[in-house]
This record gives structure tokens, C-alpha cells and sequence, in this order.
């Protein structure tokens, strides 16, 4: 008998074997809904470019792009102020699920819409796709580290932006062919089919979603639990605005998020450069340098996201808030040289870095709100995409008017240059206090004993 007891005391525990097992159930679970994302973000770059053709189409005013383009960010700007508020009230599972109901539904609304209703259908879409779009991002970061474990979130911040890199990559390249072989009402129903993959995939993940506190309570706290989550129900609106501020006030949060929207910013401009300056090598040809730019880029950026796990698979380290700033200088730097006119096989190492930079920021960024707690965690990613919303909408406006009589090199200089001064001030006041952290200064006005004069 004593010899069963001590062989059974030989015997491993168990439970980091349960642990690891939960573990991996939980990433191979986070892979199924990633792979429904990425699939639902190709109908997304997709319909991009066939709604707007479309628009254009439909109402023959270049001035209703810019409407319809206006609304869709104005919706999602108005969803990131809400972003937290819903995610207090409801599981990021629900909105992750019913945002791409919704979205699903107002193509399928599209897609039947008559003659005469076109226009106010092409307006709901734009209104549902913005809002439901940011919701759902919100949703899905706010709740990573309850679906994969704080330790993991690096990990899976860049399988989603992988997924996501390809997905735009493979929706704008198709987006020509589909709609001139099949038309935009096929490329309509192929988007609504993402979108409903993609709520299959969530409605079928075992996840209580997390990411605005109201799921990371234990089911065992009993009664009190109940009445805590039911009061939190009743007063959730009137503390909405108590916990954006919050967010908002967390350390170096507000700096960081600036550097957020000035990025943003940046983007609208070679995005609304890369058309025009493309036009200008050949005038023939011009989506051939856009698309293989945004090819090259992707490519830089899944190359980013593949060195980034493996640096954290070896070290355990997870990248930083440094990170951010270091990759948008980076990155910023990379793209006003992408318009500089250098010869081909130099552009391309340049698109190739600046897609790395952009993996690099997008982690780093994304991984640093989610140590935030999970009742701020929502609230932050809501401020975040209406801050990245607002720079991007304003950005758009500004730099299609510059463009008119400025060349792209320096309207995109400019414009990322904003975001490299702020990144600059972003790293100083991060490694001042790291330093601050390191070397605590001495307490002043205190002799060697502690005795304070």
C-alpha cells in the first residue's frame, strides 16, 4: 500500500497537462474564427471597390463617393463612442455575431433593393458596414486575452492581422475581375456569403467573449454576482462616459492614442496618393503599381507577423509600447520614400518595409491596450477606432484637396511627417520613464537614515 502511494506521488500532475490542453483547445478555436474574419474582411476589400464603382454607377456624381466613403466613417466614429457601452451590456460574442448579421443583411437589402430605392439602400449600407465594422474590431481585441490567455495575445493579435493582410491583398486584386465578369450584383451576394461564414463561426465558437468586464466574472459568485451584473446593466449607460474618460486617462494611453490617429492620418494619404501617382508612371496602366505595391506590402507585413511570433516563441517577450512608436517612424519613413521616384527594385524593398513596419505597429499597438483591465479594455478600443476613424475621415478631406495642387511626394511627406514628430515625442516620454522605472531618483530632503529634515 505504501508502495502505491509513493509511485503515485512519482507521478506528474495533471493539471499543467489540463491547462495545456485548455490552451491549445482555446488557439485552435481562435484559428476557426480567424479564418472566418479573414474570409469576411475579403468581402469587405472587395466590396470596397465594387461599391464605390457602383455608387459611381448609380448616382453618376464623383461627389457621392465621397459621401458614401463620409457616412461610413462618420458611422463607425459614432460606433467607437459606443464601443464600450455595449460591450458593458453585452458578451463581445453577441456583437462579434450579430454585427455580421447585420451586415449581412443590408447587402441582401441591396441586393433586392428596386430602382427607385438604390440610392437609400446604398446609404444603409454604408451606415451598417462602418459601424458594424468597428464594433466588431472592437469586440474581437477587446476579448482576445479571455479567448487565448494574456501570454498568448501577441500571438494572436498577429494571426488576425495576417489574415487580415491577405484578405485585403486578395479583395482588391479580385474586385476587377469579379465585377467585370459577373457583375456588381454577384459581388454583392459573395460579400453577404462572407459575412454569413463568418457569424457561423462565431455562433459556433465556445466562448463567452469577454473584453467589457461583464464576462470575466466566474458563473460561481452567486447571488451577489447577480445583483452586481444586474446593477452594472441598470447604470451601465450613466458610467459610460465615467469609464471612456477613464480609458482615455490611463498611462500614456492618451499619447499613444494620438499617435494612433496621426497615423491614421498618414494613411489617407498615400492611399489617396498611390491612385494619382500611379497615373502619373502610366497613364495606360495605373492599378499596375498600385496593386503591386499593396502585394509587396502584404507580403512585408505576414513576413512581420511571422518574425514577431518566433521572437516571442524564443524570448517570451512580448513587443512593447516601444514598438509602436519605433514602427510608425519606420513605417512613415517608408512611405514618403515609396514617392520619391526611385527605380522599381528599390520601391519594392520599400513597400516590403513599410509592410513590416505596419505589422510591426499594429501588434505592438493592439497588444498594449489588452494589459489595459478588462472594464477599460472596451472603452479604450472604442476611443481608439474613433480616433483612427476621425484622423483617416479629416486626413481623406485634407489631402484630396492638397492633391490638387501639390505633388503626392509632398502631400504624403507632410502628412506621415506629422506622425513621425509625434512618434518621436511618443518614444522620448516612453523611455524617460522606463528609465524613471530603472533608476528611481532619491527621496529628496532625506538624510542616509530615512529621517526627513
Amino acid at each position: 500500500m505504501t508502495q502505491d502511494i509513493e509511485q503515485a506521488d512519482d507521478r506528474p500532475d495533471p493539471v499543467p497537462d489540463i491547462e495545456q490542453a485548455g490552451t491549445a483547445r482555446g488557439e485552435r478555436r481562435y484559428r476557426f474564427l480567424v479564418a472566418g474574419y479573414s474570409l469576411s474582411s475579403y468581402g469587405t476589400f472587395l466590396n470596397m471597390v465594387a461599391l464605390n464603382l457602383f455608387v459611381y454607377e448609380t448616382t453618376g456624381r464623383a461627389l457621392a463617393m465621397g459621401l458614401f466613403m463620409a457616412v461610413r466613417l462618420g458611422s463607425g466614429f459614432l460606433a467607437g463612442l459606443a464601443a464600450g457601452g455595449l460591450l458593458a451590456r453585452f458578451t463581445a460574442k453577441s456583437l462579434m455575431l450579430y454585427t455580421n448579421v447585420a451586415q449581412a443583411a443590408v447587402m441582401l437589402l441591396l441586393v433586392f433593393a428596386p430602382e427607385g430605392m438604390r440610392t437609400a439602400a446604398l446609404m444603409a449600407v454604408s451606415v451598417v458596414v462602418g459601424a458594424c465594422g468597428t464594433l466588431f474590431m472592437v469586440s474581437l481585441r477587446s476579448s482576445i486575452p479571455e479567448m487565448v490567455g494574456d501570454e498568448r495575445r501577441s500571438w494572436a493579435n498577429s494571426l488576425s492581422i495576417t489574415g487580415r493582410s491577405l484578405a485585403m491583398v486578395a479583395g482588391f486584386a479580385s474586385a476587377g475581375v469579379v465585377v467585370s465578369l459577373v457583375g456588381y450584383t454577384a459581388a454583392f451576394v459573395v460579400d453577404m456569403a462572407t459575412f454569413v461564414v463568418c457569424a457561423v463561426t462565431v455562433a459556433l465558437l465556445p466562448i463567452a467573449g469577454g473584453g467589457g468586464g461583464k464576462d470575466a466574472r466566474p458563473e460561481a459568485e452567486g447571488d451577489s454576482g447577480g445583483r452586481t451584473q444586474e446593477s452594472e446593466r441598470r447604470t451601465g449607460r450613466r458610467r459610460m462616459p465615467g469609464a471612456f474618460l477613464r480609458s482615455a486617462a490611463a498611462p500614456g494611453l492618451g499619447l499613444m492614442v494620438v499617435l494612433r490617429g496621426a497615423d491614421a492620418f498618414g494613411s489617407s494619404s498615400h492611399n489617396a496618393a498611390l491612385p494619382v501617382y500611379s497615373a502619373g508612371l502610366d497613364a495606360s496602366h495605373p492599378a499596375v503599381f498600385v496593386s503591386a505595391f499593396w502585394c509587396l506590402w502584404a507580403l512585408g507585413n505576414v513576413v512581420a507577423q511571422q518574425l514577431i511570433q518566433r521572437y516571442i516563441k524564443r524570448t517570451g517577450r512580448a513587443v512593447g509600447a516601444p514598438g509602436f512608436g519605433y514602427g510608425t517612424c519606420l513605417m512613415s519613413g517608408a512611405f514618403i520614400l515609396a514617392f520619391a521616384g526611385f527605380p522599381s527594385a528599390a520601391t519594392a524593398v520599400i513597400a516590403l518595409v513599410a509592410g513590416a513596419a505596419d505589422g510591426l505597429t499594429e501588434v505592438s499597438y493592439t497588444s498594449h491596450l489588452q494589459t489595459l483591465p478588462a472594464e477599460l479594455r472596451g472603452h479604450a478600443f472604442g476611443l481608439s477606432a474613433t480616433v483612427e476613424n476621425l484622423g483617416f475621415g479629416v486626413g481623406m478631406i485634407l489631402v484630396a484637396a492638397a492633391l490638387d495642387s501639390h505633388r503626392p511626394l509632398t502631400v504624403v511627406a507632410w502628412s506621415h511627417g506629422v506622425a513621425i514628430v509625434i512618434a518621436v515625442v511618443f518614444l522620448i516620454r516612453v523611455t524617460g520613464s522606463r528609465r524613471r522605472d530603472r533608476f528611481p531618483a532619491p527621496c529628496s530632503g532625506a538624510d542616509r537614515d530615512g529621517q526627513v529634515r
